[in-house]
């Protein structure tokens, strides 16, 4: 089969429905052997109870984000105007009607993904995103904890089915420490960690890789918690009149490299050995890409760094990295290079990009192009690994 004939034999002439009028359909043998587990490794919910204001001290309830749904989609802003710029806002119409999209009912989502054919998940947040670079950063910071606290509760009611991925303070040590040890507590396994840092108090951007973030990184080293980088924060870089959904998704698609780049060359991983770090929906295909550019780029400019790289490129990846995919037929035909403990298939559920409605092909796809037992890995053990389930 042709790589184009592999990708275009899951999707409809007409293109795929909308997720709230998609349905699992995955019955029967999906190819994999008697037992597997499919553990889906990157899928989202939407919050949909007003837990902060529900949850501030009464003195600062006023300050609190708010979480109402409105026009088919979960909101989250304050006083009635949603922090949501418009085009993710009708994204989001697509698929929070879905019952199991919002996190008021974990039990009728674990049957959504029954039907497709998905035994577990790890869950990232939806519209909670726009408040990583929320102003007030005690706001932040008490914003970020009482999720943790909501999603672990929904995790220990899922019996194992359902995992929650957490937010911390990456901006300051001590409050990194001090999210880090709570969110552990609470049983939550990995943590987002933004692509850009934002700004420090003084309205310059932070550089994840300069010396002043170095506690920053042993915090997160000491903790021993994997961390996940996810797509979705990188606007356009000017104006889309026409289709700006899908010319914004493929634009943030790949956004990796200069995280990537950052953990090699800045000298982030060689300072903190023990880090384990997740790329999670940017599909797999840009990894040896990436690895043969840092490869050129070590050879080249060596001689002009001001930090020694204390290893080859691949070491970098081979012992810290791993990344998901949803449909990747070009990854999956480069997986000698990559490696097949590196890679973690997932739906998305419940997203427009998500395999939600012919999971069942997609899966399928992976048994081909990697054989059953290769497939286990990818469709369950990869990611239980990296989470240290």
């Amino acid at each position: 089969m042709s790589l184009h004939t592999a990708g275009a034999s899951l999707y409809p002439p007409e293109g795929l429905a909308p997720p709230k009028d998609r349905h699992g359909h995955a019955v029967g043998d999906l190819g994999l052997p008697t037992g597997t587990q499919v553990f889906s490794a990157d899928n989202h919910i939407s919050l949909a109870d007003d837990i902060f204001f529900e949850r501030f001290p009464e003195e600062l309830r006023e300050k609190a984000p708010r979480v109402w749904y409105e026009e088919g989609a979960f909101q989250l802003g304050r006083k009635g105007k949603s922090f949501l710029p418009g085009d993710f806002s009708h994204v989001l119409m697509q698929y929070d009607p879905l019952v199991g999209s919002g996190s008021a009912n974990i039990e009728a989502r674990l049957d959504e993904l029954a039907a497709d054919g998905v035994s577990k998940e790890l869950a990232f947040p939806n519209a909670l995103l726009a408040l990583l670079y929320y102003p007030d950063r005690d706001i932040r910071e008490r914003a970020f904890r009482i999720y943790n606290e909501y999603i672990a509760d929904l995790q220990e009611r899922s019996g194992g089915r359902f995992y929650g991925v957490g937010l911390i303070n990456w901006w300051d040590a001590a409050g990194t420490r001090r999210t880090l040890d709570e969110l552990k507590s609470l049983g939550l396994k990995t943590f987002l960690m933004p692509l850009s840092a934002g700004k420090d108090l003084e309205g310059t951007p932070i550089d994840y890789g300069s010396t002043s973030m170095i506690p920053v990184w042993d915090a997160i080293e000491e903790s021993g918690v994997p961390l996940a980088h996810h797509i979705g924060e990188a606007p356009l870089s000017s104006p889309c009149e026409v289709n700006s959904v899908a010319v914004g998704m493929m634009h943030n698609v790949a956004p990796f490299r200069e995280m990537f780049a950052k953990y090699i060359f800045s000298g982030i991983i060689d300072r903190h050995p023990g880090l384990k770090i997740g790329w999670f929906e940017g599909g797999i295909n840009w990894v040896p890409s990436a690895i043969q550019d840092a490869e050129h780029m070590l050879a080249s400019f060596r001689h002009m760094l001001n930090r020694p790289v204390e290893h080859d490129v691949r070491h970098y990846w081979d012992k810290h990295m791993s990344a998901s995919f949803i449909v990747d037929p070009l990854g999956l035909q480069m997986i000698e290079q990559i490696g097949i403990d590196h890679v973690m298939w997932s739906s998305d559920y419940p997203h427009n990009e998500s395999s939600f409605g012919y999971s069942e092909k997609s899966i399928g796809a992976v048994v081909d192009a990697l054989g059953p037992e290769n497939a286990v890995k990818a469709v369950s053990t990869n990611v239980t690994k990296f989470l240290g389930i």
